[in-house]
């Protein structure tokens, strides 16, 4: 009898704690689900906001307001094509220079780099995210333009001098400040986030692959580029992503450098502006009901390029996947 009470017992206590346990589980799951949803609210209502407040431009200008260059608050003729255009060179000069070294950082740190080092190389390069973007700016305007005004792009011009194409990107007066400043300290910018990232995933490799690859002879070069790297591609490609979303969207440090002029000139070297800058310059200062719709529009266009930047990233990796799994 004691060891039938004592079954039962067990039972009861075995049915409580499952039924415990089925409540915090659905608990845990509408709780997610209802995270979920939110997020997508909040999504759709900042779109919906856009798209209601950039409506008064949009209907006036058209697609001209995609196409055309000119900027005149006093004579309300709009067009996004310089700050478009400013956004997207910036952005690929980060991601040109940023890739390799960060790339580079996060090889030397997981293959080359001793252990007593590691740490304080990761500590510094994780530090650089938490640096306000004002500071960078501050730093770009007072310290990195009048480097560059007075030994770099004078170099830069001099070195490519009659060179085909390379000429017309390197040309006119070393400002100091411009389309070249703004892409570096974009640069630098998003080289913790990709460093970070890279260096995570590399550490993710099973240490066997990469000891068997040594085994067999390989140098450390091989090592990386036949095993670390097509292991961890899709983590890599995130961190790039990642690092390109931070150069799209990034807002003081480059108004602080790029010149804000709305113009597009063909050297590199040249003021211009960005989608983000242009936003914080004028917005406080818009006065008129098409002149803040230009605006929120330009905010519109950073939206639907982000979203179509990582929408295709998305689908590179989406590629990636069923290709390594064929």
């Amino acid at each position: 009898m004691d060891v039938a009470a004592q079954n039962t017992g067990v039972i009861v206590a075995d049915a409580a704690a499952l039924s415990r346990n089925t409540f915090w589980d659905g608990f845990a799951r509408q709780l997610t689900r209802a995270a979920v949803i939110l997020v997508l609210i909040m999504l759709g209502g900042v779109m919906v906001a856009l798209l209601d407040g950039a409506a008064p431009a949009l209907k006036t200008f058209g697609f001209s307001f995609l196409t055309t260059e000119s900027w005149n608050p006093v004579t309300e003729k709009f067009g996004a094509v310089a700050p478009i255009y400013g956004t997207l060179i910036t952005s690929a000069i980060a991601m040109i220079i940023g890739i390799p070294i960060g790339i580079g950082i996060a090889i030397f740190i997981t293959e080359l780099c001793p252990r007593w080092l590691k740490r304080p190389i990761s500590t510094a390069i994780e530090l650089l995210a938490g640096i306000p973007s004002i500071i960078y700016g501050i730093w770009g305007l007072f310290i990195l333009a009048p480097l560059l005004q007075r030994y770099v792009q004078p170099a830069l011009i001099d070195l490519f001098d009659g060179v085909p194409i390379l000429s017309d990107l390197f040309t006119g007066p070393p400002y100091g400040i411009g389309v070249l400043t703004a892409g570096l300290i974009l640069s630098i910018m998003v080289l913790p986030f990709i460093t970070s990232i890279t260096r995570d995933v590399f550490e993710t490799v099973p240490p066997m692959l990469k000891e068997s690859a040594y085994g067999l002879g390989c140098t450390t070069w091989e090592v990386v580029r036949r095993i670390v790297l097509p292991y961890t591609r899709t983590g890599v490609i995130g961190g790039i992503m990642l690092g390109l979303g931070r150069a799209l969207g990034e807002t003081m440090a480059v108004t602080f450098v790029i010149g804000n002029a709305h113009k597009i000139a063909h050297s590199l070297l040249a003021p211009g502006t960005t989608i983000s800058a242009s936003i914080a310059n004028e917005f406080t200062e818009a006065d008129g009901v098409l002149y803040t719709s230009s605006l929120i529009a330009l905010g519109l266009i950073l939206f639907v390029i982000t979203f179509i930047v990582l929408a295709a990233a998305r689908l590179l990796l989406l590629r990636l996947q069923q290709k390594a799994g064929n």
